[in-house]
């Protein structure tokens, strides 16, 4: 049985949404610099408590941190909006607002991974990446 799959960021975020469903508090999977940038951008708004890297035999592996042992999860939902079949591309004064700001959209720009509330405070857009709330 292969790990490899064709959306390793729609991987990553059904495996956390998965997590939260069965009340598991940590998960870890196969490493990319792309999902540790999206975990670490989760971490850095409040929605995942820890993000770690552990170096084994044969590459990486990343290790998140969903919630405190004992402690509800921050993530009421997750969502993939662009996807391979179906790229999702919005310029900077088109980014959507998640929830009336609770919320936040992931973005991928020239300038690298951010949210949708620093991307339009820079003026760039780019392809959406994640929505969470």
């Amino acid at each position: 049985m292969s790990v490899t799959t064709t959306d390793p960021i729609a991987d990553m975020l059904t495996r956390i949404r998965n997590a939260i469903n069965v009340r598991k508090h940590e998960i870890s999977l196969p490493h990319s610099n792309i999902k540790e940038a999206v975990a670490r951008s989760l971490q850095a708004n409040g929605f995942i408590d820890a993000v770690s890297v552990t170096e084994l035999s044969v590459g990486k592996q990343l290790h998140i941190v969903i919630n405190a042992e004992n402690a509800n999860a921050h993530i009421t939902e997750i969502k993939r909006l662009s996807k391979p079949g179906r790229r999702y591309y919005s310029a900077a004064k088109d980014i959507p607002t998640i929830k009336r700001g609770r919320g936040m959209v992931i973005v991928s720009t020239s300038k690298g991974l951010m949210t949708g509330k620093e991307a339009k405070s820079a003026g760039l857009g780019g392809e959406l990446i994640a929505s969470v709330y």
